[in-house]
């Protein structure tokens, strides 16, 4: 029951992960909540849409992982997922070659049989690229994988994720790059990895199940009456906007996403390709049907483009250099002085998340605000 004198005890501003799960927790522990979206759906961008049967990451492919036996329960309690394995190929010249770097990568590039072979290859190529402190992503690159790996299978796609040189690229975007000496094409190394059966939306429904969602809600057309009716607002929303710009946009990378219907049974036999050569205006083509195993006689397919960010367009990857992190700095500021409104989530915190990092803050916070209450 709801134990203040206002109409909700929280007011969730986006009905994405963070704001599922915070609502299905606050609910758990006896709060009132409303959800909002300013989407025609719920979910966030883990929204699925049912093309002719299949099930259609309409916001880019999202692939469940985690060492978190916790979290892992948390969702399969929802919803079972399957058993997908990510292993996705890259295309670069006409040839394929896989992802992540392994042992088949190495013997793709250098026809080397064995670990000690690939080593030897690696170190030799690396030794004339031992910055002491890399200057770019560039010199990070070179510095851990060498010339092959880098000129083959990073620079061109890095550059059109990016929209930038990678030698104007900050080094921090690739602080690590794995190699592995092992013929394995898992792309995680997480102990737990798959898809929900039947998609992503069941997820959210289950979270959500019980609990009020009012969609097409623009949280900033009437702010002062959101307020009026819930003691506490959780914002899931960019933070830049919620104060306004007062201190400048946040920068982001953006995405589009063209989706087609092929009547075909198998486009590409993988869920992921990417397409490395700067030629190839898409990064990646994803093929939803093999994220469920799908046996249907068609296929649907979804070409991915990376765009420059504009204020009004979907914010994808914060691009955490300097400049926008001092900005950030500054949001993150007012934000903690605020007692009545938590941020949360992936554009209010400006850093990138996997699914199972947005769902285990929403856990963490609900948890220090419900210490009684359990998974």
């Amino acid at each position: 029951m709801k134990a203040t004198g206002k109409d909700y005890d929280f007011l969730i501003v986006g009905s994405g992960l963070y704001g599922a799960t915070f609502a299905h927790m606050a609910t758990k522990a006896g709060k009132k909540c409303l959800v909002i979206d300013k989407r025609k759906h719920k979910g966030g961008n883990v929204y699925c849409t049912d093309i002719d049967g299949i099930n259609v990451h309409t916001y880019g492919a999202h692939i469940f992982h985690t060492n978190d036996q916790h979290i892992w329960d948390f969702v399969n309690s929802f919803v079972p997922f399957n058993r997908f394995t990510n292993s996705p190929v890259s295309i670069s010249k006409g040839k394929l070659y896989n992802l992540p770097f392994n042992m088949n990568t190495f013997y793709q590039l250098w026809n080397v049989t064995t670990p000690e072979q690939a080593k030897k290859k690696i170190e030799a190529q690396t030794a004339a690229h031992q910055y002491a402190q890399p200057a770019n992503l560039e010199e990070q690159a070179l510095k851990l994988v060498g010339d092959d790996v880098y000129n083959t299978l990073i620079k061109e796609y890095t550059e059109k994720q990016w929209g930038k040189k990678a030698s104007e690229l900050p080094a921090f975007i690739i602080k690590r790059l794995p190699l592995r000496f092992t013929f394995d094409n898992n792309y995680f190394t997480d102990k737990y990895q798959g898809i929900p059966i039947g998609g992503y939306n069941l997820l959210v429904d289950g979270l959500l199940e019980g609990i009020e969602v009012k969609l097409e809600q623009d949280f900033f057309t009437d702010r002062d009456y959101y307020f009026s009716i819930a003691e506490k607002i959780v914002y899931t929303g960019p933070i830049d906007a919620f104060y306004n710009n007062c201190f400048g946009a946040l920068e982001y990378r953006s995405l589009e996403f063209k989706h087609e219907v092929l009547p075909q049974e198998n486009f590409q036999g993988n869920a992921v390709v990417n397409y490395n050569d700067a030629t190839v205006p898409y990064t990646r083509i994803i093929e939803h049907k093999h994220f469920e195993f799908g046996t249907q006689a068609h296929t649907v397919i979804t070409y991915e483009y990376p765009k420059t960010w504009k204020p009004g367009m979907e914010s994808y990857y914060p691009i955490n250099d300097e400049m926008n992190m001092r900005r950030f700095k500054e949001y993150e500021t007012l934000a903690n002085n605020e007692t009545n409104v938590i941020f949360g989530g992936r554009m209010a915190e400006y850093r990138y998340y996997d699914m199972h990092q947005v769902i285990g803050s929403a856990l963490a916070k609900t948890g220090r605000l419900f210490p009684d209450l359990s998974l």
